[in-house]
């Protein structure tokens, strides 16, 4: 019985290719998987679904709502891990390896529904920073937000993560309203579709919002437009093929790339093998070569080393690398896999054929692997290779990149050299320092940064929590300049807004108040004698205000303050010194008095809808109060934001305290817990 054929999901259906396709290996036993084809499958009416159905379902929900989905999605995929991961192994992943791609993509999910849930609003339009006045009389004002675009994400994937590598993709732009279109890397793309499989049978997420081609991409990038999005995962060459598609290039169609790339691990000069660093260098080398047997972006390709401490580290990283097991994973005492196809191995082969060329291999024998529960002849097995160049002018440890379980030690003279040698990567997605010296810390940092996407510096004290060097976060950007691809995925939120519009308004304040859903200062408010902490959140609306004042200020009242918060600061209690100071020509108040004083002319004291004050955002003092001043505070309504599943939301109130000449003395946000209906229901 022949092997099947890996479907594709498309417009709403599995689509099966009428071909013979072509034969996936399974890494380990050589047996066939699957067969893959997109013969026949309609490209155009992929993407047509999307537009027209996936992207208006999921504008349709705000940020909080998918969320949700999102949440909900990953504990459901979280409870089937156990199928996946014994799939996974069909690719040569050991446990440790599922781990960080099957684990760590449900995680990702995870991650960013919660940071949506924190800090985007429960809406559909994202406000970028705040607003800018355009005119000396406040009628004419301008505001920066964030829309979904109208298009689709086309990710395009590599083989090594066929979970993690599409859900890190998938959470962001799900979330920015964009539906999505999955191209796997081939090799595993069975992987791929089992979590898609079971996306599509959880009927979680809105048709549409995810498709699946199974196959060659070829024609889909050339019907994008410009409010399409491509996302590639894979090799530098290929990046700058696909960049350069007509219709790419003539729509600007935003193309983010993350390409492979040469990093490095920097031993500090202070890290001496009776050091921890030392310790933690060699096993964080050890772990990145044999974690999905050398087959990640972001492994270690170079190891930065003092001249002094070469032997050191290479005898070190030996002795460590002899206790690796390679072998079928699951079996007995397995540490490290095969590589995910002959095909792959062949390639490594190739690239470290083409560093032996300037270094030497020290560890490892490429034509020699013993295995643990498995047919060396039939598996893409290899075991971890180390080489040593000596030689600081050969370029081809700076060139080539052996994609798999392949580092090369090399020495440097100097941090500064080390910062040279680690910008000859030509752009890097990581790098890694490991130095418990501060100052060396700042200036390899800061030397390096700009040819790198992130840098890791480990030491004793953050080893314990430390991800590691290798392991990109959801929180964190995750990209790199020049050959690791110029583009940037993840960073939290960032993700987000990549695949949003942003775009400038310019208007009266009524019309950005009504446009952005935040009141801005200027438009209408509307007080009508109800307080308006009497409003349960149904019945609040923005603008909504409450005029208090005016309070008299005493020279009792600032001594008072002073004595009984214990701030005797000297413009509050001397005179001579405060007449002094040029900021203030005398006394003055407290400004956390002026706060204080602000509340208690505001709120409402009786029992209500407002349920807690959990905190000031942007507090400013500006200016300066003195004795006989007369305060007046306006609260309004500037933000209203329901929790979903709770019985309460959070309202955002715009303060602002003048003095008797109508001056501003403190503007300030006031966050409160108010109840989403009063009496509570029930």
């Amino acid at each position: 019985m022949s092997a099947p054929m890996l479907p594709s999901y498309v417009a709403g259906r599995w689509y099966t290719a009428p071909d013979e396709g072509v034969p996936i290996a399974d890494a380990v036993t050589g047996e066939t998987v699957v067969r893959v084809s997109s013969t026949g499958l309609d490209v155009a009416a992929m993407l047509d679904h999307a537009r027209s159905v996936g992207g208006p379902a999921l504008r349709e929900l705000t940020f909080h709502q998918r969320a949700g989905l999102l949440k909900q999605l990953g504990l459901r995929l979280m409870a089937e891990k156990d199928a996946f991961d014994a799939l996974s192994r069909r690719t040569g992943a050991t446990d440790r390896d599922s781990a960080v791609d099957v684990d760590g993509g449900f995680g990702t999910l995870l991650s960013y529904a919660s940071k949506a849930r924190r800090e985007l609003p429960d809406d559909t339009v994202v406000l970028d920073g705040g607003v800018e006045p355009l005119g000396r009389g406040g009628t004419f004002v301008g505001q920066h937000l964030y829309t979904s675009l109208r298009g689709v994400a086309v990710q395009v994937n590599a083989f090594n993560f066929p979970v993690w590598g599409f859900l890190e993709k998938l959470a962001p732009t799900f979330l920015a309203g964009v539906p999505t279109v999955v191209k796997p890397a081939s090799q595993t793309a069975y992987v791929t579709e089992a979590v898609v499989r079971s996306i599509v049978a959880s009927g979680l997420l809105p048709e549409g919002s995810v498709q699946l081609l199974a196959g060659s991409a070829a024609g889909v990038l050339d019907l994008l437009g410009g409010q399409d999005l491509v996302a590639f995962t894979g090799s530098a060459s290929t990046a700058r093929t696909l960049r350069s598609t007509p219709a790419v290039v003539a729509n600007s169609v935003r193309f983010n790339a993350e390409a492979d790339s040469l990093n490095c691990s920097v031993l500090g000069p202070d890290a001496t093998p009776d050091t921890p660093e030392f310790g933690l260098f060699v096993d964080q080398l050890v772990e990145e070569m044999t974690i999905k047997a050398g087959q990640r972006c972001t492994a270690v390709r170079r190891a930065l080393v003092p001249r002094e401490l070469v032997d050191d580290v290479v005898e070190a990283t030996r002795a460590r690398l002899a206790e690796v097991v390679v072998g079928a994973p699951g079996a007995d005492g397995v540490t490290m896999g095969a590589l995910a196809s002959l095909g792959q191995r062949e390639e490594v082969l190739r690239s470290v054929a083409a560093l032996r060329g300037v270094a030497a291999l020290v560890s490892g024998d490429p034509a020699r692997v013993d295995v643990v529960g498995a047919d060396a002849e039939r598996g893409a097995f290899l075991p971890p290779l180390l080489l040593r160049c000596d030689d600081l002018s050969a370029a081809e440890p700076h060139d080539v990149e052996a994609f798999g379980p392949v580092s090369t030690v090399l020495p440097y003279d100097g941090v500064a050299q080390a910062v040279e040698l680690a910008a000859r990567g030509q752009g890097s997605l990581v790098a890694s320092l490991v130095s418990h010296d501060p100052a060396v810390a700042r200036e390899f940092v800061l030397g390096a940064a700009h040819a790198h996407g992130r840098v890791l510096v480990l030491d004793r004290d953050d080893a314990a929590e430390s991800t590691g060097h290798g392991s990109p976060l959801p929180v964190l950007v995750h990209g790199g300049p020049g050959r690791a691809g110029g583009g940037e995925e993840l960073g939290g939120i960032r993700g987000v807004l990549h695949a949003m519009q942003r775009t400038a308004v310019q208007g009266s304040p009524d019309a950005l108040t009504a446009i952005g859903g935040r009141w801005v200062t200027g438009a209408q408010r509307r007080d009508d004698g109800v307080h308006p902490f009497r409003r349960s959140l149904a019945e609040l609306r923005i603008g909504d205000s409450v005029t208090a004042g005016p309070r008299a200020v005493t020279l009792a009242d600032i001594e008072h303050f002073a004595e009984f918060t214990g701030d005797t600061f000297y413009a509050h209690t001397d005179e001579a010194a405060a007449a002094a100071n040029p900021l203030f020509g005398g006394r003055v108040a407290h400004g956390y008095l002026i706060v204080s004083w602000a509340a208690g002319l505001f709120v409402d004291p009786e029992p209500g809808p407002v349920l807690a004050n959990y905190g000031v955002d942007s507090l400013r003092f500006l200016t300066p109060v003195k004795p006989g001043a007369e305060l007046t505070v306006t609260l309004t309504c500037k933000q209203i934001s329901p929790r979903g599943g709770a019985d309460h939301g959070e309202v955002r109130w715009d303060a602002v305290v003048v003095d008797g000449d109508g001056r501003p003395v403190a503007t300030y946000d006031v966050l409160t817990m108010v109840a989403k209906t009063w009496p509570p229901a029930g």
